[in-house]
């Protein structure tokens, strides 16, 4: 079941292959990679498994702080995330929270629509580039 606002896509690579991939589809549309978080080695760290699971922090000053302008709530969502995991079948998944759902959360339904538009539009395609889905 995919939880409420947020969009799944199947990878054809593995994990680590396409938080990589993630990264370098953020970074060549000139958004900023701030932050990889390793939640399978934070877990190994404290002598738990976890299979990997990866969450990728990145995000625009340009298209986030109109939101922000409008409505400061939405910060706590921005920057933009995607969460990198591995199933039990070991099926690749990449996931991210839809930017309409966002924006209708914190009450942005129309004030941000022209920059919810675009984050929407950009997520989708560098998701299904990580991933290798086709379009």
């Amino acid at each position: 079941m995919t939880p409420e606002g947020m969009t799944l896509v199947a990878s054809r690579f593995g994990p680590a292959e396409t938080a990589d991939r993630l990264v370098a589809a953020v970074t060549s549309r000139g958004m900023t990679v701030i932050a990889r978080v390793d939640h399978a080695a934070a877990a190994a760290r404290v002598g738990l498994e976890l299979r990997p699971t990866e969450v990728v922090i990145f995000g625009n000053p340009r298209a986030g702080t109109p939101l922000m302008q409008t409505t400061q709530t939405i910060g706590i969502d921005l920057p933009l995330k995607a969460l990198i995991w591995q199933d039990a079948e070991a099926r690749t998944w990449l996931a991210y929270n839809d930017p309409h759902w966002l924006a209708q959360r914190h009450g942005l339904v129309s004030t941000g629509d022209a920059v919810v538009a675009a984050m929407s539009d950009a997520l989708d395609a560098i998701a299904r580039e990580a991933a290798g889905a086709s379009t």
